[in-house]
């Protein structure tokens, strides 16, 4: 029987501390040749406000696709941006096995992939947190890089004043204009709907980290050329981010490593160094993360 798994059932089940290994896992496989996934195609239905994207992928434990609609104008509405929905199969048989809501984990296994990468490339003594961005990938951040550091300081900068104040009372963060926020912060989350830079890399402190999660078009910016030519470049996807990422193809930056060559400590940055992860999301972290909750709520065991 195809089980079907709401937002509401996902949510019982799935953990960061879970979730975080599972997404180390599934990048080191996807690096080292062992899952099958195109780069996704992206069908833009109005430039600028409304795209529908198709993302499938096999790995040897799972198989399946995400059918995601990402439209920027529900930006400041109730409805999210980024909606979706994923297609779990059987990788040996083919045989369908669930379909499950995925704006959840969506918005979950990205802040797992930038955690894990904190993990493995922030500094161990890190204490001062930075997000730029106030919405739905700021607190998932939060809660998730509280998993792999301890902050005694979190700063917050949204383009609407109002909405990083109530993000400050909400979580004890610190509202502040973004040159404040970054100075002096040892990892840096941007999140944002920017079509241009928000984030100089004069501001940044030598040795910081930072995660960046938005500008998701080959023509979108989010960090200026000091950012990319002055830090060791980390990606999800090669090939994704050369066809993708407007701050990768933009600014001309070589990329060191994939995510999952860090994770398999195949490549690592220099001791010291001020470093980048750029994260466009893959198909594979949805799958690995849709079998997770599969198996949590009741699947049958896989042979």
């Amino acid at each position: 029987m195809i089980r079907s798994f709401s937002e509401a059932d996902i949510a019982r089940v799935l953990t960061y501390e879970e979730l975080i290994p599972a997404m180390e896992r599934a990048l080191a496989a996807f690096s080292a040749g062992e899952v099958i996934q195109p780069v996704r195609t992206v069908l833009t239905v109005e430039p600028g406000q409304r795209y529908l994207g198709v993302m499938p992928a096999a790995t040897h434990e799972a198989m399946g696709a995400k059918l995601v609609s990402f439209y920027p104008k529900n930006a400041g509405t109730e409805v999210p941006t980024h909606m979706a929905s994923i297609a779990l199969f059987e990788s040996a048989t083919g045989r369908p096995l669930a379909f499950l809501d995925g704006r959840l984990i969506t918005e979950m296994r990205t802040a797992a992939v930038s955690a894990a990468v904190t993990r493995h490339l922030a500094p161990g003594e890190a204490k001062v947190l930075a997000l730029i961005g106030s919405g739905v990938q700021a607190r998932a951040h939060l809660e998730a890089l509280r998993h792999v550091r301890r902050f005694e300081e979190v700063r917050v900068w949204s383009r609407t004043p109002a909405h990083a104040q109530r993000f400050a009372a909400d979580t004890g963060a610190r509202a502040l204009d973004p040159e404040a926020a970054v100075r002096g912060a040892d990892v840096i989350v941007v999140a944002t709907d920017a079509r241009e830079p928000v984030l100089k890399g004069a501001w940044l402190k030598p040795g910081a980290h930072v995660n960046a999660v938005g500008a998701p078009r080959p023509d979108w910016r989010e960090l200026d050329d000091d950012v990319m030519l002055g830090s060791t470049l980390i990606v999800d996807s090669r090939e994704g981010a050369l066809k993708e990422s407007g701050d990768v193809i933009l600014s001309g930056a070589p990329i060191f490593a994939e995510a999952g060559e860090v994770f398999a400590n195949l490549r690592r940055p220099a001791q010291g160094a001020t470093t980048v992860f750029k994260s466009l999301g893959l198909a594979v972290e949805d799958i690995a993360t849709a079998q997770l909750v599969y198996d949590a709520l009741g699947g049958p065991p896989r042979a």
